[in-house]
């Protein structure tokens, strides 16, 4: 079997050659070109092993989803067998029941999208408030959500002291990440 590719995008490159490095394989770059109309053009390498990587954070998701499906389909296109994304930042998990009628679920249509583009997601502490796993917005692949509170929670210990440090959540669903990373850093919190 031929060692993962990563494939970044251009605002994530630095990222994603530390993940290749950390996984043991190469990082090669995915070109686009935006025309005047706002399209995208996306180009991948002409050559795919079985497995390739796709590392980008969803921020600014409009854009960036329609340049992510455009790469996948390619890559499968291309060959590639096992997709993944790694994104730092999975968009569209906050919205998961119509709060009013005729709201879109998002966590739920973008969930099934990403679902049928890729074999298996990892994010960093998704917008997830009355599902447990991460698998129930991205139905039928393996979706994997990480905390980072273990990390930041070391940092504080390591870099403050409790009489210094504060914790502020922006709202009350920030609560559950700071709350974890100040319990774990034994430190004080407040929620805007």
């Amino acid at each position: 079997m031929s060692r993962p590719l990563v494939l970044s995008f251009p605002e994530y490159q630095q990222q994603a050659v530390r993940l290749a490095g950390y996984l043991g394989g190469d990082c090669e770059g995915v070109r686009l070109h935006r025309f005047p109309d706002g399209e995208s053009l996306v180009r991948l390498p002409a050559r795919l092993p079985h497995q390739v990587i796709f590392c980008r954070t969803l921020d600014d998701p409009n854009r960036k989803l329609i340049e992510l499906m455009l790469a996948a389909e390619t890559a499968r296109e291309l060959g590639a067998e096992r997709l993944t994304l790694v994104a730092p930042y999975l968009c569209y998990m906050r919205q998961d029941t119509a709060f009013r009628p005729g709201e879109a679920i998002s966590q739920r249509i973008i969930g099934r999208f990403l679902a049928n583009l890729f074999d298996h997601v990892i994010t960093v502490d998704a917008h997830l408030h009355r599902i447990d796993r991460l698998e129930q917005a991205l139905p039928g692949i393996h979706a994997k959500n990480l905390s980072a509170a273990p990390i930041l929670s070391e940092f504080l210990m390591q870099r403050t002291t409790p009489v210094e440090t504060l914790l502020v959540g922006p709202d009350r669903e920030s609560e559950q990440w700071v709350k974890a990373i100040a319990t774990s850093a034994k430190r004080e919190y407040v929620i805007a």
